[in-house]
């Protein structure tokens, strides 16, 4: 008898406690965890493949006005159609503005005409910071190495899939990178981390950076300023480029 009452108290005690639990005079005012300060601020979003109002337009189809070409001269890729494309051997071009975190859209178009297979099949480069490659390239139906293909951090990521188009055709990227960090004396305080949307599919998800984009060996950093140039390279394949903006962060 005496177990059964125990039993039957401890129910008791569990249900009490549970109907406390669930009183809402005993629960705290939602207004408590409701924030008012810090209100974001408005900007208007690009309609009809616009960019945002608070973007910084690096090419709109017309003007190199914030390129440089080689050794800080004038830019002499070709502007044509709303695009601009690679002229081959007249090197990289970089931004005359300097970036650090950024929110990074731009799109680009490989050759029509399909004359070799690989690395060599509309290859280019997107370079945040001028050192740290989204690789650009005609990955349709072209099997490459897998760290050198469209999409790939360069030699150091894989993109989760190939969500390329085939030849001519535009495609996007939408990039956000967080710069690196780096400690007085030179030495890494924190890496760079890049998230990467090809044609609106996330193929990189806040991948850390192994160090600055390199060929041969391994990744590795060297200290610099927090804001460094864009650039995009010149690989020798007349690939195309338009609505490039960009957005500091």
């Amino acid at each position: 008898m005496k177990t059964l009452l125990s039993v039957v108290a401890l129910v008791l005690i569990f249900a009490l406690s549970g109907f406390a639990q669930t009183d809402p005079s005993n629960e705290p005012d939602p207004k408590l965890t409701e924030v008012w300060e810090n209100e974001p601020r408005l900007v208007t979003p690009g309609r009809e493949n616009k960019p945002p109002a608070d973007a910084i337009v690096l090419f709109d189809g017309k003007s190199l006005s914030e390129w440089v070409g080689k050794d800080g001269g004038e830019a002499k890729w070709k502007i044509g159609g709303g695009a601009l494309t690679v002229v081959k051997d007249t090197g990289d071009i970089a931004t005359k503005r300097a970036f650090g975190d950024v929110q990074l859209h731009l799109e680009w178009r490989t050759p029509k005409k399909v004359s070799v297979e690989g690395q060599g099949r509309g290859n280019s480069g997107v370079f945040l910071q001028s050192r740290y490659e989204v690789q650009v390239l005609d990955s349709y139906n072209n099997r490459t190495y897998f760290n050198g293909q469209a999409g790939s951090i360069y030699k150091q990521y894989i993109p989760l899939v190939n969500a390329s188009h085939g030849p001519n055709e535009w495609q996007t990227y939408d990039i956000i990178f967080i710069a690196p960090r780096f400690k007085a004396d030179g030495a890494l305080e924190t890496p760079g981390r890049l998230t990467v949307f090809h044609n609106g599919i996330l193929i990189q998800n806040h991948v850390e950076l192994k160090g600055e984009t390199v060929y041969r060996g391994q990744p590795f950093y060297r200290a610099h300023a927090l804001k460094e140039p864009l650039k995009l390279q010149d690989h020798g394949n007349p690939v195309s480029y338009r609505n490039i903006w960009i957005r500091e962060l």
